[in-house]
């Protein structure tokens, strides 16, 4: 019998990949590739196809997104958070707003079961509250006055910290060589910026290889 079907919203990250193997092991993966800065996000664009051959979803979509008013959108898909995220998750939940309303029409469009979103806050007991919260709310609206009561927004890395997310990620064979944390857009990962610190920093704290530095030395 066939497995149903699951959103991912996915952007190449650490969080998108193992989010991904997460919803693989019980649904058919349909993967969304949000770009919200079309032209400056190659890397990452880059990541999510590598992504896709791994996993090889039951559909696959790039959906450009304007966002009006904004500056350059911080990743916030499947996503939101690889060790890029900010310490202040408002701007976060803001900017899932037009992602979430995609990744609903789509599992609507497809009769999805859930939408598998890499959103992390860590313990942070009121960061973790507010965005509780707002998942909460998407799944309401969605159940109720959309009836769309089959469907649930699934967000199982919201509590961890990134060094747990590794943890988890080599538990359900996440393939960490084909994510990006690089906060440049070059060639090879730059291990110098914020996003590789951090990176190393939840490889190392989880007492784990990262993957993506071994592929790199081969």
């Amino acid at each position: 019998m066939a497995k149903d079907l699951a959103i991912v919203l996915n952007n190449g990250s650490i969080n998108s990949a193992v989010v991904t193997a997460q919803a693989a092991q019980r649904y058919r993966p349909i993967m969304i590739f949000a770009d919200t800065a079309p032209g400056a996000s190659g890397r990452m664009r880059a990541a999510f196809d590598q992504q896709v051959a791994h996993f090889k979803p039951y559909r696959e979509y790039s959906v450009p997104i304007a966002v009006a008013g904004s500056g350059p959108p911080q990743a916030a898909t499947g996503s939101a958070a690889d060790p890029r995220q900010g310490p202040n998750i408002s701007p976060q939940l803001l900017e899932l707003l037009p992602l979430l309303s995609l990744a609903v029409k789509s599992a609507v469009h497809h009769q999805a079961s859930a939408i598998y979103l890499g959103l992390r806050v860590g313990p942070s007991t009121d960061e973790l509250a507010q965005a509780t919260e707002f998942c909460q709310i998407w799944n309401e609206m969605i159940q109720l006055p959309c009836t769309q009561g089959e469907l649930e927004i699934l967000t199982p890395l919201l509590e961890l910290e990134s060094w747990q997310v590794v943890d988890v990620g080599f538990q359900v064979a996440a393939p960490f060589e084909r994510t990006w944390s690089c906060l440049e857009e070059t060639s090879e990962p730059c291990w110098a910026c914020r996003g590789c610190h951090a990176r190393e920093a939840a490889f190392q704290q989880a007492g784990k290889p990262d993957p993506l530095r071994m592929a790199r030395k081969i």
